[in-house]
């Protein structure tokens, strides 16, 4: 029998990445962080304010969620979701325990969790409502994700240029806007899907009043209210969900990053009524809320909860959002200081990728949210030195670029 030969290729020597280059990555590596804090590969040690995109609300590798896993990694890895996983349970309970919510089902990532719910509405709407319309309403300027169907759910047209034809089924209206609210009668959606704060549409809260209209109507008209909570949840916002402020009980909400401290989970929430329409072989995940993952994202939720967390995150919200006002006052560049806890937003029109740049160089990592905006995202665990660290820097980068001799 001849020997099967393999070609082999390198770029052994070479600048070039084998990664595809779907990013548009910073010049650093990225190699250790503990608490507030990151190190890359030459040691140079970053105030991340970025908290992994709103994933390590309690900081890089807590102590607490590190214990959890480490125990559950000497007893088992991946089971499969044919067989209970006692860890899962106990984790869909200390959700459920503490939300509108009777049901839970776990996934990856924050774009399956809203593909989940798409779904979820879709059957909801034929199964339920007996309804021959499934349309979704989204908003303008909303993200859902980078999945076929939670992009189009996305109402950035940005977005989508290259991956039509899209998803069909979505009907985008403005945000924050009281008049649009109207065509939902017209519409007669099955579901409205939307973020109570817009954050890769530029960090923009939900008006209070807007958010209650929009849920009266859709409870007027049996049209399920599902709030995309993947980058506001787990605390972000200073309530363990976002929905909390706004006086509304959604039918669902979905989850990702913050929940696992960093280990890849999303989760649906959802009320029974809602729920009782995945039944067995209608959705599920190989991965989904594997024994790693639950016992991470218990962690994290137990301790946010039991050790007053969220508390902390109000308090540093309110020194840094202070803090942050000084600094509009201070430099008119800042046209406005937008968000919601430690979800928080500066509208520098044009200029926010050379604040990030600037901030970058001394040692403090930020992020942007489109073209205008600035993103902080301090773990919810900062500490009132690390928010003082922060502003002296951020006010030192201002002052050399936008101060005039």
């Amino acid at each position: 029998m001849p020997e099967l030969k393999t070609a082999v290729r390198t770029n052994e020597g070479t600048d070039i990445s084998p990664l595809m280059n779907t990013y548009n990555r910073w010049p650093i590596s990225i190699v250790k962080g503990k608490g507030s804090y990151v190190w890359d590969d030459e040691g140079t040690k970053y105030l991340d304010f970025t908290s992994g995109i709103a994933v390590c609300n309690l900081g890089h590798a807590p102590e607490e969620v590190k214990k959890e896993v480490s125990v559950q990694l000497d007893k088992l890895w991946h089971c499969s979701n044919l067989y209970k996983i006692p860890i899962q349970e106990k984790l869909a309970k200390v959700l459920t325990e503490n939300s509108f919510a009777d049901r839970v089902f776990f996934c990856n990532s924050g774009a399956e969790a809203n593909e989940a719910a798409i779904k979820l509405a879709r059957k909801y709407a034929h199964e339920v409502k007996k309804a021959e319309k499934v349309e979704i309403v989204t908003f303008e300027q909303s993200f859902h994700g980078r999945t076929m169907a939670s992009l189009s759910a996305t109402g950035q047209p940005k977005l989508h240029e290259g991956f039509e034809p899209l998803v069909e089924g979505f009907h985008y209206l403005p945000y924050n806007d009281l008049d649009s609210l109207k065509e939902i009668d017209f519409l007669s959606p099955c579901a409205v899907m939307l973020e109570l704060v817009q954050g890769e549409g530029g960090v923009v809260p939900a008006d209070k009043e807007w958010v209650k209209q929009l849920a009266a109507i859709c409870k007027e008209n049996n049209i399920l209210i599902m709030v995309d909570e993947v980058q506001t949840g787990i605390g972000r916002t200073g309530t363990l969900f976002a929905y909390e402020q706004y006086e509304i009980q959604p039918d669902v909400i979905t989850l990702a990053k913050g929940l696992g401290s960093g280990f890849p989970i999303g989760a649906v929430l959802a009320k029974e009524e809602a729920a009782k329409v995945f039944g067995p072989g209608s959705h599920g995940s190989t991965f989904g809320g594997n024994p790693i993952a639950s016992s991470a994202g218990y962690a994290t939720v137990s301790h946010i909860l039991n050790e007053n967390i969220l508390f902390t995150a109000r308090s540093i919200s309110a020194q840094l959002t202070e803090s942050l006002n000084g600094l509009k006052e201070k430099y008119p560049v800042i046209e406005e200081v937008r968000g919601k806890g430690l979800l928080l937003g500066l509208l520098i029109p044009g200029k926010a990728a050379d604040i990030i740049t600037a901030a970058r160089k001394e040692k403090v990592l930020i992020l942007p949210a489109g073209q205008d905006v600035v993103r902080i995202l301090p773990p919810l665990t900062a500490t009132k030195e690390e928010i003082e660290t922060f502003i002296t820097i951020l006010d030192s980068v201002f002052e050399k670029l936008y101060t005039v001799s």
